[in-house]
């Protein structure tokens, strides 16, 4: 994994998850809106992975309330939220959203193929603090069909990409990128199947360091002399 963050925006944010031996794990809130293939591979990171003792999952959410990723994570006693987003407006509905998602009182909000653009109504409650996971190097490639995109110009590799999100289509900054081979991949199943093996071990490090940043961070203030 290559760390390509400034995370002052992190930083600005002052998150908090304890002090000293009482520190607590990050409040995650994970968004999905299918499957919730990497909502299952973060869920088991703050088990037995990188993210034992660092986050803990405080809701799974989705957009669609038979999501299958909604029955996977309530199957693995995680707390689920929905919120039907079909025929809604989406400033309205990005504005319930919130105040749903607030109950929770997440540190993080983690989106793992959750299949909406965020309007400013969503982004500035939780400024500095959503994190998103992209099939492709968000320079080259933003939006929909990362993947069929790649398999289709024939690309000897691709980049999955972790960023902040900001008010643009995958324009937020870069915290860490990992390469995907893809030299003899001759499906799309296979470019999907390569991408998504590192999907879920890229995406439980890099929020890993993210968090790990925002503890060092918050150790150096409190260091400085007031």
């Amino acid at each position: 994994m290559k760390l390509l963050a400034s995370f002052e925006q992190f930083k600005q944010n002052s998150l908090s998850f304890g002090e000293g031996k009482e520190r607590r794990p990050a409040r995650l809130a994970i968004l999905l809106s299918g499957r919730g293939s990497n909502m299952l591979a973060l869920l088991e990171a703050t088990k037995t992975g990188v993210l034992h003792g660092l986050a803990e999952v405080v809701v799974v959410f989705s957009n669609k309330p038979d999501a299958f990723g909604l029955e996977a994570a309530a199957a693995l006693g995680c707390p689920i939220a929905s919120l039907p987003s079909q025929g809604r407006k989406r400033e309205a509905y990005d504005a319930d959203a919130v105040a749903l998602l607030q109950q929770y009182q997440p540190d993080l909000v983690v989106l793992a193929g959750y299949m909406r653009i965020l309007s400013p109504a969503f982004i500035q409650p939780f400024a500095g603090r959503i994190i998103n996971i992209h099939p492709a190097d968000t320079h080259q490639h933003q939006g929909l069909h990362a993947y069929e995109w790649a398999f289709e110009n024939k690309l000897p590799e691709t980049k999955i990409t972790v960023h902040l999100v900001d008010e643009g289509l995958d324009t937020g900054p870069i915290l860490a990128q990992q390469t995907v081979d893809l030299r003899g991949a001759d499906t799309l199943q296979e470019v999907e199947r390569r991408g998504l093996a590192v999907e879920h071990e890229l995406y439980a490090r890099a929020l890993a360091e993210l968090i790990n940043h925002g503890r060092h961070a918050e150790r150096s203030e409190a260091s400085l002399p007031h």
